[in-house]
């Protein structure tokens, strides 16, 4: 897969064949001109096909039992794709599996999805967080570009989620209806921020998905048993606090 910086260079415009996962090339005619006269239209995508296509998913259960409620032990979900193989590989288990994302383009490229279940003053949600700037420049100057990829192909990664994990949402159809809460990690303010994308239903199987303004979920502040877990079990996702806080006084300004 090629980097995102790299695919604004001008050896990629002159190679148009060469598709990457950022951007895939597609060909049309010019009105007006000859049968030979084509134009090259850059097309954004991050995870392949804009459609979800179920044979070009990869599901790992490590450790994880499909019987068991999310609202009772803990459940992540890290999605990555291969440039290679064309395909996305989903992994469910109990906290991201770091082993997928070793090497050196993983940490270049930070394309990965993850995702936890959460159960929040007994309400169940799906929380995903998404790498959009920062760690290293070349993701600052892609930035805008980055955010607005990942919001479009959200879809897809809810999708991936669905399909992958269908034994669990058949045993607790309920889920379906859980909140999406999409966090946007960023160096840049205007791309820091926490967005809900609504029900997980409705989320997954929108061609353009866009937020809904509601509050986000704030657990109990002492012990309790209404609340799972009591921390975050996506380890790069200490900078929540801060898209948590932001998403409050945004709140509070509306007030």
């Amino acid at each position: 897969m090629s980097t995102l910086a790299t695919s604004f260079l001008p050896s990629k415009l002159m190679n148009p064949e060469k598709k990457s996962s950022l951007f895939v090339y597609r060909t049309r005619k010019i009105r007006g001109h000859s049968k030979n006269s084509q134009s090259i239209l850059p097309v954004a995508r991050l995870f392949g096909p804009s459609i979800f296509e179920a044979s070009k998913l990869k599901v790992l259960f490590l450790g994880v039992d499909e019987e068991k409620h999310p609202g009772k032990f803990p459940r992540t979900y890290t999605l990555t794709h291969s440039d290679i193989t064309c395909k996305l590989t989903l992994a469910v288990s109990q906290t991201i599996n770091n082993s997928q994302l070793e090497g050196w383009y993983y940490r270049l490229q930070r394309d990965e999805v993850v995702a936890e279940w959460k159960k929040v003053k007994g309400k169940m949600s799906l929380h995903v967080h998404c790498h959009i700037s920062g760690g290293h420049f070349l993701l600052d100057f892609v930035a805008r570009l980055r955010y607005y990829i990942f919001c479009k192909e959200l879809p897809v990664v809810l999708k991936a989620f669905v399909h992958g994990d269908g034994n669990l949402l058949k045993n607790y159809p309920e889920l379906q209806e859980a909140l999406v809460w999409v966090y946007f990690h960023s160096n840049i303010p205007e791309f820091n921020k926490v967005d809900c994308w609504g029900q997980l239903k409705e989320a997954s199987s929108m061609d353009d998905a866009s937020s809904c303004n509601l509050d986000l979920p704030q657990p109990c502040q002492g012990s309790c048993t209404c609340c799972f877990p009591s921390m975050s079990l996506i380890s790069w996702s200490s900078s929540s606090s801060h898209l948590i806080r932001h998403k409050l006084e945004q709140q509070n300004l509306k007030k």
